[in-house]
């Protein structure tokens, strides 16, 4: 099993609890709404939302993919970080075992903050990923954050 780790670092105007409290503990009922065509529903199939939990994401009709099994691994609301894997789903396109996204939101001095996402895929025998794969996985990621930002910025009360 060969690995493919990228990061990537996106700054906010949004003070950095704010967006972690919208990006991963609102996530599952917060996308959905401001990214019907991204994001469909999130079904909660074991656990409370913790270390451990399981969930599926059924993707909108705007994805090419049905959905996704995904496993919170980690979760820490005082330091800002969540760690989760993709375990299943036709997102892995049967040659990545999973992929696991290291999430952390940083302040900043102007009152704002940085996202830092680092993702590892995890991927079967000595299958490649492209850089194309990569780049939009990237993009997927910028403009979700950069919904839940002006989601924020026009509901600051959210």
């Amino acid at each position: 099993m060969g690995a493919i780790t990228y990061d990537i670092e996106i700054p906010s105007s949004i003070p950095a609890a704010k967006m972690f409290k919208a990006m991963v503990l609102d996530a599952d009922t917060l996308i959905p709404k401001i990214m019907p065509q991204a994001i469909k529903n999130v079904e909660i199939l074991e656990g409370d939302g913790g270390v451990g939990t399981v969930k599926v994401i059924h993707f909108g009709e705007g994805s090419q993919y049905k959905s996704v099994k995904h496993r919170v691994d980690a979760i820490d609301k005082e330091n800002l970080t969540h760690t989760y894997s993709i375990v299943e789903g036709d997102a892995l396109s049967g040659v990545i075992e999973s992929i696991t996204y290291h999430i952390k939101i940083v302040p900043t001095e102007d009152g704002g903050s940085i996202c830092k996402n680092r993702s590892i895929y995890n991927t079967k025998g000595d299958v490649e990923i492209t850089e194309d794969k990569i780049k939009e996985g990237k993009e997927k990621a910028m403009a979700m954050f950069k919904a839940i930002e002006a989601y924020l910025h026009a509901n600051p009360d959210a």
